[in-house]
């Protein structure tokens, strides 16, 4: 382990502009997502392109990120201004890029994820677990929008109804998405907000196989 590549990686930009975790988080932000789509093909091999995206979309995000950086303690060690330290609103964010960042310090170690990967496995095991049992954990929304933005450089529009017939119809909204005047999904809900979800989830799993 390169101990001077971890200090940087604890060193949040309010001590010092040039030598903090900025460039080490970059490199980080690559490296989990990395180590994520590596752990999604060796325990699930049999998942489609587009469920493992959507699973690594949670399993990457900053809440994740931080959690796991909690469950360390990381934010004791984090070197960083009284003020920045002070913002809480701003703790789920700084938790997740100094993770980041410490893991980028890992990779560059060995430039493998042999001292990665056991960070995060286990939390991943779990997580994953959850995500592929409970489909509120997976955001087709937003992976759907990720795709659309790097393949055509727009965002998909969403066509609400509300379809109630009787009472206590559980599937209470149909949702469309469409892309350039073409209907990508359509899916159900019992709020908007499902309805809209359930349509990206067709919608992405159809142009990711």
């Amino acid at each position: 382990m390169q101990w001077s590549l971890l200090d940087l990686a604890l060193t949040h930009p309010t001590i010092s502009t040039t030598a903090n975790y900025e460039q080490l988080e970059f490199l980080g932000d690559a490296v989990v997502r990395m180590a994520a789509s590596e752990f999604l093909w060796e325990v699930y091999p049999d998942c489609s392109v587009g469920e493992f995206s959507a699973i690594r979309k949670v399993l990457v995000s900053d809440r994740t990120l931080a959690g796991i950086a909690d469950s360390y303690g990381l934010d004791r060690y984090l070197l960083i201004s009284e003020s920045a330290a002070g913002d809480k609103a701003g703790l789920t964010s700084r938790l997740a890029d100094a993770f980041e960042a410490v893991l980028g310090a890992l990779y560059l170690s060995t430039h493998t994820l042999e001292l990665v990967r056991p960070w995060l496995d286990s939390h991943f095991k779990k997580l994953a677990s959850e995500i592929r049992t409970d489909p509120a954990y997976q955001n087709y929304k937003d992976a759907l929008q990720e795709w659309t933005q790097g393949h055509h450089q727009m965002l998909p529009e969403y066509r609400v109804t509300e379809t109630r017939r009787f009472h206590g119809d559980p599937e209470r909204f149909t949702a469309e998405v469409w892309l350039q005047g073409r209907r990508l999904g359509q899916g159900k809900g019992h709020s908007k907000k499902a309805a809209e979800q359930a349509a990206a989830r067709e919608a992405f799993l159809a142009i990711s196989n």
